[in-house]
Order: structure tokens, then C-alpha cells, then sequence
């Protein structure tokens, strides 16, 4: 056998880098050839078998592959390399043919993500934590530049300016930031989301930031915005839905004061517009806002009571009088009013300073959140007030006021102002200032709605304090009715202004003065306090029957409704029957069409049905006779026993008529009025309680399926693109009651009955992926999710939802999901109030929290809202990490430095911080009601 380099024979066939010549022998295997076809001939010892690749080979020899060689890309990054610079080199294209088109731009803007992402482009070979500073650079600059290029071809184009400025925030210093913000706010006054945005900027710049700054900020915006909507600036027309966003900026800068604890101010802007909107004299409607503004001046500084004190008469009769030569001065009443007890602000002195000042400063906002006002009867100047900010100036709001002229507009700040006041009028703040206002955890607090799913009273408050209340994270809702004089205060905003309104406004405006009230009794019964319920009671309804006998209430169903449910929480069922069946009798032969009088046979049915809860008895019987009745045009009768089977086959039959007449109103394939609306939603709830009582539980779900199916593909989120019309948002808003009708139903069933969890969880999931911003959803979903041993099924609900959700109530409630599951497994590791030790602790749900909160963070929503960042600041707390949880509290600063209440939380928290707290909020302008100077005199007493 002939030995040769690099070559091997076996039965007569080389194996070579060099090509052998064919040889006549059968051929065993095939032969392999290296790919390196001219790679030179290596030692025999290092190569002995000519298999080994040039890279293996330079190894043995202790040598490195060449730069080049070790540069080569793998096949597959090589191949994403170059379809990425396919599609920058697209783009480019793209936006070379077409510079005007903005969404392209930004499009480009986001590719770059992914472009970093890939290591082929822009790979840099560095030290890991240096790479990725240095990466996340190149990513801005590299947006950076694309987006100057694109304000080039677009010098007009607001969002491209906007979403430079947003990006940098990164690179530049928040002064630099700060004179680009201004120069484009000068180019744009008449643009209202750019004025949004700044103010949200200049508020969360905790460097720069302090109260007076961001008040007169606001000032400025709102009247820049009047001058532009009155045509005074000519050189920027107004641009379409102006006057909404002024009043939804109005709104925010009111809980921007109310949550900086200058709660007077916030309560004078309100008590000013109600006389700028509806009092008006008709001498000065002709002039712009500014002079209007400088008319309204005289007045606010004159003593005259305004909106809420005693003996308000408006703006408008103070101005004739003074034309007539002023008031006739009348001598004072001889009532005497309760003098205010300070003493009462330091009960124990025994106790740590901290908690002693956060009683004392909750108990001031608490009593001191109106206006301080000279009282002339008793002779009283302004250098009485021992407090000067309790005096709201002039200077302090006039730039504020702005003209309301849509009626909508008119009513809705109203109702604003009772929210703001603590009374339930069913109207959140606009979503751009909603997050902002958020500040207490109400949303999660269940409360009546476990113990009756069916009637429970749902006064939605969206997680926004009432003004006056700094409370401790947790604090109950319910408790917080004002003193007397904040009674008296509500109660007189109800008399000035509710001969402003008629038709259905003013009868909301009754239903939520009296559910206001009724809350006050489920409060006293909720607590058991016997004593406090007797007195609340005979007010609230000595209130209905007032309301009830004025002539334009006498057939509003509502207030008749909210009566009979008062006597009924009483415990006078008798009597809250006499109540509905005398309603209902008046309606006479009315149809089913009648939304009104189809919610009240509903709320009678359902009170009737949840007896089932306490004892079977005749509840049912007793509600299907209601419900049947309902669909007879003859006036309705009091109960009178069994209801006959045949009534019962008509009713249902009148039902499916009356409810393919309501879907077939054109609400599908056209716009429909609300009314039909209205009709349809009553309609629908009513016959499913009524299957439900009669059939059994898949009846009813049968219903809700077919509307569902209904109105899906017309009314539903999904279904709608961006010029999303009220007409649309109305069907969904339909569909969103028929879903709480269904949820509830499932839930009232499982109470009363064994059944599934599924269709309930399904049902709830269904829903929340069309309506994720509905709070009463998630508490029962969360609810039921707890009871479940299962958590990876809610785990990924949570997160598809939070995906592709914008509102934050998903993050919120998934957050609320894990701490209860968290105390969940904490009780069953305690055994008699001791800690088994064997169990395995459960860290990764700890880490799973903070990952839920940082990730909402991540928003801007999320960023600025103060709840969120006080739930963050207590769950690390209660971990027992004190310096992580100061980190957190210094960096919530950052983000909402206006929120008192935060500043209230450290001091619980870290009551050796609380003069360096005080101190930082003295420095931003915060309002501090008990200086630390007077609490040390307070003690020495």
C-alpha cells in the first residue's frame, strides 16, 4: 500500500482535499470533499487523516482565525441581516416618494426597535451593561434622525414635533426641554393636545416644578385657548372639538388643587364657573371671554354669597341691584352656628408626633375645604382669617374662567362639580385627566355588590377622592360624608341649581341627591350604627317625598324607584311595595317600550327575587307576576298569587314581539336614537330575569346571546375604526349593560343554586376584552379568579388584556389579583396565628407584583397616576424593605410631585423623614395645614 499526504485508501477510493481520479472498483460510500478546495497540505502528524476544516486545523497549531474569517456571519443572522436592509432600504424608498406622509415617518420611527434588536446591523462588540447604554443611544439618535428629516418635509406637522420632543426626553437637559416645549406651544396655542401634553410635562418636572408655576400654567392655557375659540388670536383658527377639551383641562387643573391639598381653590373656580355659565348678566354676553372675565371681577370681590353659601342669588342679580343702587341690607338671623372645635384636633397627646400631625392635618382638610369668607353679620374683616390661604383672590382663578356654550357641556360641569363634592352623579372624569384624579383605592372594594348582585347601588367614583379626604390607603369609601356645614354647602348647590334645568336633567340631578343619601343609609347599615341610621333614614325620606311632590316630579319614575329601594333597605317592605305598586299604577297602559317603566318593574322584581337569598317563600312568584304584568297594557294590580300559565306563554310571546321590534328599530343598520336605545337595554334585562324566573338559567343566557350576537358586529369596539361615531359608542354602551345584566344573573344563580364557575368565567372574559376600562367587571372577575387554585389561565388573561388594552384598570386589577392571592397563600402558611416554617415561601409571587407595577409604569397613564404609585409604595412597605420603598416613594416624586397624599403616606411609612418631608412639600407649595411651628405649640398646651 502507497502512503501519500492527506490521503487515506480504503478499498482502492481516496478520501482526499485533493480529487482523486475515478477509480473502476465499486464505490462502498460516497466520497466527502472538504469545501476549502485549496487549502495547502498541513503536517502529517497535525493531519494525519485529512478530515479536520481550516479553522480546526489552525486550533491545533495555537493559532486565531483571521479578522475576516471570524467576522463571517452565520448563515442564518446573515440571511435576517440582509432582509432587514431590505426593508430600511424600503423605507427609505418609501419616504423619499412620499415625504408628506406622517404615518409613514412614524412607522419608520418604530421600525428601528426591531432593527436594534437584530446584531447584524448595528451590532457593537462591547461590555454587556456598555453595549446596551450605548445601543439604547444609537436607537435614539438613529429616531432622532429620521424624525428631523421628517419635520423637513412636514415644518407643519404637530405630531411629528411632539414625538421629538417625547423622544428627547432621554438626551436632552429638562431646561433645554423646556425652551423646545415653549417654542412649539408658541407655534400651536390653538392646538389643545399639545397643551395636554405640555402641562402634563411642566406638572411632572419634580426639578422645576411647584404649585403657583403649574396654576398659572393652566390659567395661561385656558385663556390662550378663550382668545382663540373667541377669534381674538387671527392668526390660528380654532380647531374642532375646542370647547370639550378646554372643559376636560378645566377639570384637571381643579384635581390638580384638590390633590395639592388646596382644596379652596379648586371648590372657588367651580363656584366661579357656575356663576360665569348660568348667571350671567345679558349686558355682557356680547364680549369676548377676556371681557367678560374683567365684569365677573366686581362681583367675585364683592362678599356677595356664591354657589353653595346661604342666600346665593348669581352674578346676575347682584349686577341689576347694583344698577338699582345695592341690596337692602337685612339684620342677620339669630341661629348661632356651631363654633369650630380646634381643640379637638389633638386627642392624646401621649401618642408619636407623626401620627398626632397626620390626624390633625387630615381632620383641617377635612373641616377647611371651603372658601374662608368674611361673615358680615358678625362683623368679621379679612385679617380674621387665621389662615391666608384659606382666602381664595381673584388673581387666583380669573384666568381659568371660560365660556361653556354647549348644553351638554353646561350640565356635565355640574355634575362634575357634585362628583368632585362627593355626591354620585354616574360621570367620570374625561379620559385624558381620569388617570390623573385617580387617587384611592375604591375600585376594588366590593362592598354590597357580593351580598345583592342583582340591586346593588353602584355609585362610581372611578377611584377619585372626594375633595377634603386625604385618607389612608384602604379607607372605605362609604364613610366619608362631609360635616355639617359640607352638608349644608351640597345642599344649597342642589337649590341654586337645580331650577337651571328641566326635562331629564334635572330629574338626574334629583336621582343623585337622593342617591347620595340612600348611600349614607347603607353606610349606617353596612356598620350596624342603629342610632345614626334612625335619623338618616327619616332625612332621606323626608328628601324623596319633597322631591317627589313638586309637579314636575310626580311621574318620574326614577325618583319613584329610589323611594321604594330606600324603604325597602329600611326594612319596610310592606310599605316599598305600597310604594311600586302605586308607581306602577300611575304609568296606566303603557307598553313595554317605556325604558323607564321597564327599570322600575326591574329593580321590583329583582328585590322581590333576592328574598330567595334568606328564604324560598313566594319571592319567585311574586316577581314573575311583576314582570307579567309588565308586558299587560292594563294599569297593574298588587299581588294576588300564583300567576296563571297561559299570562305566562302571552308574556313571553309579547317579550320576543317587543324585542325583535326593539333590534329591528334600525339600531343595527343605521344610527339609532338613544331613546330606542334606552328601550332596548331595559327591555333585554327585563326579559332575561323573567326567562330566568320562569325557564331556568340557559333561557336566560339564550337571550343575551342573541343580542349579543346582534349588535356585536355594529356596536362593538372591535368593529369600529378611528372615526369611532356617537352612534357606535351609544350600541356599545347597550351592550355593556346587557353584559353586567348576564354577569349578574350568573352570579345571583350560583349564590342560590350549585353551578359551574366556566360560563360565568367565560362570560366575564368575554366582556372585558371589549370593555376593559369597566371596573364593576373586574371586581368579579378578580373575585371569582381567587377562589380558582389555577392561577396560569388569569395569569395569561391579564396579560393579553394589558397587551392590548389602553385603559389602566387591567394593570390595576391584575396587580389586586396577585395580592390577594398573595394573602391567600400568607394565611394558609399560619397556623393558629403562627408561621409554619416547613412551607416553601412563596417569593415568586412578591417578584411577580413588582414586575406587574414596573411594567405599568411603563405608561404614561401608569407614570402619573397617584394610586398606582401609592399601592407600589405599600406593597413594598408591608415587605418590610424600607429603603427600597423609600427609592420608590422619591421616584413616585418624579412622576406626580403635586400629590399630597403621597407626602401623607411617607410619613406613615417613615415618620423619622417627616420634617424632610414637610420641608419638600413647603418647597413645592404644597399645602401644609398644621406647620410643624404650631404643632409644637399645640403640644406645650
Amino acid at each position: 500500500m502507497k502512503k501519500n499526504v492527506g490521503l487515506m485508501n480504503i478499498d482502492g477510493v481516496a478520501v482526499s482535499s485533493q480529487t482523486a481520479p475515478p477509480s473502476s472498483e465499486p464505490v462502498s460510500f460516497i466520497p466527502v470533499k472538504d469545501s476549502d478546495d485549496v487549502a495547502p497540505p498541513v503536517t502529517a502528524w497535525l493531519h494525519p487523516l485529512g478530515i479536520y476544516d481550516q479553522s480546526t486545523t489552525q486550533w491545533l497549531q495555537g493559532k486565531g482565525a483571521s479578522e475576516q474569517e471570524s467576522k463571517q456571519p452565520d448563515s442564518q443572522v446573515d440571511r435576517e441581516s440582509a432582509l432587514l436592509k431590505a426593508k430600511v432600504e424600503e423605507f427609505n424608498r418609501r419616504v423619499r416618494e412620499h415625504p408628506r406622509d406622517v404615518q409613514l415617518w412614524m412607522a419608520f420611527v418604530a421600525f428601528q426597535d426591531e432593527v436594534m434588536k437584530s446584531p447584524g446591523l448595528y451590532a457593537i462588540e462591547e461590555g454587556e451593561q456598555e453595549k446596551r447604554k450605548r445601543s439604547l443611544k444609537l436607537l435614539l439618535e438613529k429616531k432622532l434622525a429620521i424624525l428631523e428629516r421628517a419635520i423637513e418635509s412636514n415644518p407643519s406637522c404637530v405630531d411629528l414635533k411632539l414625538a421629538k420632543l417625547q423622544l428627547c426626553t432621554e438626551l436632552w437637559e429638562p431646561a433645554t426641554l423646556l425652551r423646545e416645549w415653549q417654542k412649539l406651544i408658541f407655534l400651536h396655542p390653538n392646538n389643545t393636545a399639545l397643551w395636554h401634553k405640555y402641562l402634563l410635562f411642566c406638572q411632572s418636572q419634580f426639578s422645576t416644578f411647584s404649585i403657583s408655576k403649574i396654576h398659572s400654567l393652566y390659567g395661561k392655557c385656558l385663556s390662550t385657548l378663550s382668545a382663540v375659540k373667541d377669534g381674538s388670536i387671527l392668526s390660528h383658527p380654532e380647531l374642532p372639538g375646542t370647547e370639550e377639551a378646554m372643559f376636560a383641562l378645566f377639570l384637571q387643573q381643579c384635581h390638580f388643587l384638590r390633590q395639592a391639598g388646596h382644596s379652596e381653590k379648586a371648590v372657588s373656580l367651580f363656584q366661579a364657573m357656575v356663576d360665569f355659565t348660568f348667571f350671567k348678566p345679558d349686558s355682557v354676553k356680547g364680549l369676548p371671554t377676556k371681557g367678560q372675565v374683567e365684569f365677573f371681577e366686581p362681583f367675585w370681590d364683592s362678599g356677595e354669597p356664591r354657589a353653595g353659601e346661604k342666600g346665593a342669588r348669581g352674578w346676575r342679580a347682584w349686577m341689576h341691584q347694583q344698577e338699582r343702587g345695592g341690596w337692602v341690607v337685612i339684620s342677620p338671623d339669630d341661629e348661632e352656628e356651631e363654633p369650630e372645635d380646634d381643640d379637638q384636633e389633638i386627642r392624646d397627646k401621649t401618642l408619636p408626633r407623626w401620627q398626632i400631625w397626620l390626624a390633625a392635618e387630615r381632620s383641617r382638610d377635612q373641616r377647611h375645604w371651603r372658601p374662608w369668607r368674611p361673615d358680615k353679620t358678625k362683623k368679621q374683616t379679612e385679617e380674621d382669617c387665621e389662615d391666608p390661604e384659606r382666602q381664595v383672590l381673584f388673581d387666583d382663578i380669573g384666568q381659568s374662567l371660560i365660556r361653556l356654550s354647549s348644553q351638554d357641556l353646561q350640565f356635565r360641569l355640574i355634575a362634575a362639580f357634585l362628583q368632585f363634592l362627593g355626591v354620585p352623579c354616574g360621570v367620570s372624569p374625561p379620559a385624558s385627566c381620569l388617570y390623573l384624579a385617580m387617587d384611592e383605592n375604591s375600585i376594588f372594594d366590593n362592598g354590597l355588590c357580593d351580598e345583592k348582585p342583582l340591586t346593588f347601588l353602584n355609585l362610581s367614583f372611578s377611584g377619585v377622592s372626594c375633595v377634603g379626604r386625604m385618607d389612608q390607603l384602604g379607607c372605605r369609601r362609604w364613610t366619608r360624608a362631609h360635616g355639617r356645614e359640607g352638608e349644608d354647602f351640597i345642599r344649597n348647590v342642589f337649590h341654586l341649581v337645580l331650577p337651571l334645568f328641566s326635562g331629564k336633567e334635572r330629574s338626574q340631578l334629583c336621582l343623585s341627591w337622593l342617591q347620595y343619601e340612600i348611600a349614607k343609609v347603607i353606610w349606617c347599615l353596612h356598620t350596624k350604627n342603629k342610632k345614626r341610621l334612625k335619623s338618616q333614614g327619616k332625612n332621606c325620606k323626608k328628601l324623596a317625598k319633597n322631591l317627589l311632590k313638586e309637579p314636575e316630579n310626580r311621574n318620574d319614575f326614577c325618583l319613584w324607584k329610589q323611594y321604594a329601594h330606600l324603604e325597602w333597605l329600611l326594612g319596610n317592605m310592606e310599605d316599598a311595595r305600597k310604594v311600586f305598586d302605586t308607581a306602577l299604577s300611575m304609568a296606566g297602559s303603557r307598553e313595554l317600550k317605556d325604558h323607564e317603566l321597564c327599570e322600575l318593574s326591574l329593580l321590583y322584581a329583582e328585590l322581590e327575587v333576592e328574598l330567595l337569598l334568606d328564604s324560598r317563600g313566594a319571592a319567585t312568584a311574586r316577581a314573575v307576576h311583576i314582570l307579567t304584568r309588565l308586558t299587560e297594557n292594563g294599569p297593574c294590580g298588587p299581588y294576588a298569587g300564583q300567576v296563571l300559565a297561559v299570562h305566562i306563554l302571552k308574556a313571553r310571546k309579547a317579550y320576543e314581539h317587543a324585542l325583535q321590534d326593539c333590534l329591528g328599530e334600525g339600531c343595527v343598520s343605521g344610527p339609532a336614537p338613544t331613546n330606542s336605545l334606552n328601550c332596548l337595554t331595559s327591555l333585554v334585562k327585563c326579559f332575561m330575569l323573567f326567562q330566568y324566573l320562569t325557564v331556568g338559567i340557559d333561557a336566560a343566557v339564550r337571550i343575551y346571546e342573541q343580542v349579543f350576537a346582534k349588535l356585536k358586529g355594529s356596536g362593538s369596539p372591535e368593529g369600529c375604526g378611528q372615526d369611532d361615531s356617537a352612534g357606535t359608542q351609544r350600541l356599545s354602551s347597550v351592550l355593556e349593560a346587557v353584559t353586567l345584566m348576564h354577569t349578574s344573573l350568573l352570579r345571583f344563580h350560583m349564590k342560590v343554586s350549585v353551578y359551574p364557575l366556566a360560563p360565568l368565567r367565560e362570560a366575564l372574559s368575554e366582556a372585558l376584552k371589549l370593555y376593559p376600562g369597566n371596573q364593576v367587571l373586574w371586581r368579579s372577575y378578580v373575585q371569582i379568579q381567587n377562589k380558582s387554585h389555577s392561577a396560569s389561565k388569569t395569569r395569561r388573561f391579564f396579560d393579553a388584556v394589558t397587551r392590548s388594552a389602553k385603559p389602566l384598570e387591567p394593570w390595576l386589577f391584575a396587580i389586586e389579583a396577585e395580592k390577594m392571592r398573595k394573602r391567600l397563600v400568607e394565611t394558609v402558611q399560619r397556623v393558629d396565628g403562627r408561621e409554619v416554617h416547613a412551607t416553601i415561601p412563596e417569593t415568586g409571587l412578591t417578584h411577580r407584583i413588582k414586575a406587574l407595577f414596573e411594567n405599568a409604569m411603563r405608561s404614561d397613564s401608569g407614570s402619573q397616576c397617584p394610586l398606582l404609585w401609592r399601592m407600589y409604595l405599600n406593597f413594598l412597605v408591608s415587605l418590610g424593605n424600607k429603603e427600597r420603598s423609600k427609592g420608590v416613594f422619591y421616584k413616585a416624586l418624579q412622576n406626580c410631585p403635586w400629590a399630597k397624599v403621597l407626602y401623607m403616606d411617607a410619613v406613615e411609612y417613615f415618620p423619622d423623614e417627616m420634617q424632610e418631608i414637610l420641608d419638600l412639600m413647603t418647597e413645592k407649595e404644597l399645602r401644609v395645614r398644621l406647620p410643624v411651628e404650631e404643632l409644637e405649640l399645640l403640644l406645650e398646651d
